[in-house]
């Protein structure tokens, strides 16, 4: 008899426990797992942050950089196992997740403008990009451009291949030559030349039928109404100028702003080769190089 009484208060505990279970529902989510693809190491503290979109506000998930085998590391550098990072959240209610670049030091819980990749949420996962509307919102992919060689700014008909202007001069007159999307808050243009294996910058630009702000390099003569460079004075260590940049690479690349390092930035719409030899004044062609932007994936669990 009293094994049957044991038997039958065992039951009764099992099914209250169930159904306690059932009242308290399954545990919420708070597990962010992030997996990017083609991101490189940002510097000088820059890091990245996520954000998960819940009622329509931005709730950080964590800081975080990757190394240089893109492996998504903290602050310190150690490795963030399987790109998990436990918020204590219920991210359930989860619409979108954005990735952005912060600024060294930053401590507050806003999102900086630089919105670098995101996408929006199905059965709780979401395939993250640039293009996505609330990263850059473009994937460039009909991004286009034309330069030429010379070098307006010495007055003087030579060392005509030691500057690039991305314009485009077919028409015999000088024309825009960079077909280029607007950027967000957060986002800048950039041109490069790659001379001897050393990227050296145009100037940065939001515009790209106007002037970039800058003119490091060229001499005291004005130049054409567009992003461009004569390489005519103060080079960089390791170079001389002026100099023949024909064989080099000729580069469009889009800078966080403010950005981290001063080299090129991961993304890179317009890559192409600079003849050799190369021509003066004839209008080259500049190849469209996003097929190869970062891409990731983000899952809450």
């Amino acid at each position: 008899m009293l094994r049957k009484f044991l038997i039958i208060g065992m039951l009764f505990f099992l099914i209250s426990l169930g159904c306690e279970n059932d009242e308290n529902g399954p545990e919420a989510p708070t597990t962010l797992q992030l997996s990017l693809t083609g991101v490189q190491p940002l510097a000088n503290g820059f890091h990245f942050e996520g954000w998960a979109i819940i009622n329509d506000a931005p709730v950080t998930t964590g800081k975080f950089n990757v190394d240089a085998s893109g492996n998504i590391v903290d602050l310190s550098g150690n490795a963030i196992a399987n790109g998990e990072f436990d918020t204590g959240i219920d991210l359930s209610g989860t619409t979108a997740i954005i990735v952005t670049i912060e600024p060294s030091g930053d401590t507050d819980a806003i999102p900086a403008d630089t919105h670098y990749l995101s996408g929006s949420l199905a059965n709780l996962s979401a395939n993250l990009t640039v293009g996505d509307a609330a990263a850059l919102g473009d994937d460039f992919t009909s991004a286009s451009g034309s330069y030429i060689l010379a070098t307006p700014t010495d007055g003087a008909a030579n060392n005509e291949n030691s500057g690039i202007w991305f314009l485009d001069l077919s028409s015999g007159s000088p024309a825009q030559g960079l077909s280029l999307p607007a950027l967000p808050a957060g986002w800048k243009y950039e041109g490069w030349a790659v001379i001897s294996g050393t990227p050296v910058t145009t100037g940065t630009f939001t515009n790209p039928a106007a002037v970039d702000d800058a003119a490091p390099y060229s001499g005291t003569q004005g130049g054409p109404p567009f992003p461009g460079e004569d390489f005519l004075q103060s080079a960089p260590p390791g170079l001389t100028f002026p100099t023949d940049i024909a064989g080099g690479t000729a580069v469009i690349s889009i800078e966080p702003s403010p950005d981290d390092a001063a080299g090129p930035f991961t993304l890179k719409p317009l890559v192409g080769s600079i003849p050799s030899p190369a021509v003066d004044h004839v209008t080259y062609s500049i190849g469209n190089n996003a097929a190869g932007f970062p891409t990731g994936s983000a899952t809450i669990k």
